[in-house]
């Protein structure tokens, strides 16, 4: 069966005590995805892949794209408290998911409070460990665009990344991004865009199938973090793609795409 956008749900749901927008799209068990501090990517083919066998689960974060902020969220283990409860909103736990950069973070804060709600894990490039060597890029440095751009290693020859980032972005788009940027730094400012105790709290996840994606190239959140995750995380795996950055999901989507169905099926 071939998924289109056009056979995505988009509603509002009433969740944890605010609105929430929850896109759906798919057929099969639950996979939740958490996008990253830029916002919603939008339909990818990675996206199309995994809704032959998945049921896509894709909420904007509260203070991201249609959904209401909630003053009272002031870092990501607020965040991720809060989308616990969420979760047994939508009857949706134990789940899969499948974090990318801040969403990433987000997936691992919310493991370490509740292992429990997650039959799997899956962190891409990752933000919310300090990495040992090198540093996380400061997206408040520049401009949306030339950030967007700095995290994928080729954008010329990635075909989605005109989706992911138009040479002429229309002013909704533009708007959208400032307003992820905002969120994102409200929620991880300081320490910038990582958790001091994390790596020690995610010895928790030990009985948590977890699998690490990273772009050799990433020059947004450096290997080493990766690296990090994969040394605090008893049994986890770590997959590093040569030749990408940041956004695997577009650099190498065929390959990242069989990558996530084989660890979720296995």
């Amino acid at each position: 069966m071939t998924i289109s956008p056009g056979a995505w749900t988009e509603e509002q749901v009433e969740v944890g005590g605010t609105e929430l927008l929850l896109r759906k799209a798919g057929t099969g068990e639950p996979l939740l995805v958490l996008h990253g501090e830029m916002g919603h990517s939008g339909w990818l083919r990675f996206h199309q892949a995994l809704a032959q066998n998945y049921t896509l689960y894709l909420p904007c974060h509260p203070g991201f794209g249609g959904s209401d902020r909630l003053d009272w969220i002031m870092n990501m283990r607020d965040l991720a408290g809060w989308y616990l409860t969420a979760l047994d909103d939508l009857g949706i736990a134990p789940v899969k998911v499948l974090g990318f950069s801040m969403g990433g973070w987000l997936a691992a804060e919310m493991a370490t409070m509740h292992p429990d709600q997650f039959q799997k894990l899956v962190l891409v490039g990752a933000l919310g460990v300090k990495p040992p060597t090198g540093e996380i890029y400061d997206m408040f440095l520049s401009v949306a665009k030339d950030y967007l751009t700095t995290s994928v290693l080729d954008p010329v020859n990635t075909p989605e990344f005109q989706q992911l980032c138009p040479d002429d972005p229309s002013r909704d788009q533009v708007e959208s991004w400032e307003m992820a940027r905002e969120e994102a730094c409200r929620l991880g400012w300081r320490p910038y865009m990582y958790y001091p105790a994390l790596p020690l709290l995610l010895q928790r996840l030990k009985r948590l199938s977890t699998l690490i994606v990273w772009g050799r190239e990433d020059a947004v959140v450096p290997l080493s973090a990766g690296e990090l995750y994969n040394r605090s995380i008893p049994g986890s795996s770590l997959v590093v793609l040569d030749k990408c950055g940041h956004q695997p999901q577009i650099e190498q989507p065929d390959h990242f795409a069989e990558l996530i169905q084989e660890f979720l099926s296995g």
